[in-house]
């Protein structure tokens, strides 16, 4: 408890799933938390503050970044969770598919690293956690472009990582397996099945599972760590 008292963060694609547990957990630790997701509000946060945000539209950011400026005073923490998935392989993959694919998890992921990194300069420094996948480190048939944008997703938190090291803005990425989350259970049982059966450990994992990586990254406890990529996925990616 309480490992990141005073901090504040911003995470986006909270309003279910793992951003939703991210932002229980960061809030839980003594973050103050702003949720964000499209939904133009939700009232069933609680004491976690919420924001509407489209993490591909650029006005959108800017309003969010400064109004928790305004009222907070800084920013120390950004979760880029907000993803969304296109299944078809790419030689089926419509171009509005392809956009709006990138336009969510790339874009969205470098519009919230360029908004949040020259405030966390000026402060002297921060954490960026970026929620990849295994499927940014490993394929499998179909799902062209959610693959394409995860493992762009990887890249781009080693360069920032890179970029800002000396400025003490700290960039990692986190890779979850198959998990447990509304956007899973929308997918085909067949799907769903074949993964968890390929993952050693044998059963999906949990959305809390996930936000304790990001409560480790974001904490001053990973105060040596950046540029690197945090695997939960219950043994997949050993193989």
């Amino acid at each position: 408890m309480n490992r990141l008292d005073g901090k504040v963060a911003i995470v986006t694609g909270a309003g279910r799933g793992i951003g939703r547990a991210i932002a229980e957990a960061l809030h839980a630790e003594g973050a103050t938390t702003i949720a964000t997701s499209r939904a133009s509000s939700d009232p069933t946060f609680g004491e976690i503050h919420y924001a509407q945000l489209d993490v591909a539209d650029e006005a959108d950011w800017r309003r969010v970044v400064t109004d928790v400026l305004e009222v907070h005073g800084h920013i120390d923490i950004l979760v880029n969770n907000a993803g969304i998935i296109a299944y078809e392989p790419l030689h089926e993959l419509t171009i509005e598919d392809w956009h709006n694919v990138v336009a969510t998890n790339q874009t969205g992921v470098w519009l919230g690293m360029r908004e949040v990194v020259p405030h966390m300069i000026t402060q002297g420094g921060g954490s960026i956690v970026n929620i990849s996948s295994i499927w940014g480190s490993a394929a499998v048939g179909g799902a062209h472009a959610y693959h394409a944008t995860k493992g762009a997703v990887r890249n781009m938190s080693k360069n920032a990582a890179i970029t800002y090291a000396t400025q003490k803005v700290r960039v990692n990425s986190l890779h979850p397996g198959f998990i447990e989350t509304p956007l899973t259970d929308s997918q085909a049982p067949a799907v769903n099945e074949y993964v968890v059966s390929q993952t050693p450990m044998g059963r999906a994992g949990r959305p809390h599972e996930i936000a304790a990586g990001v409560v480790f990254l974001a904490s001053d406890e990973a105060s040596f760590v950046t540029g690197s990529e945090l695997v939960i996925d219950g043994g997949y990616l050993a193989q």
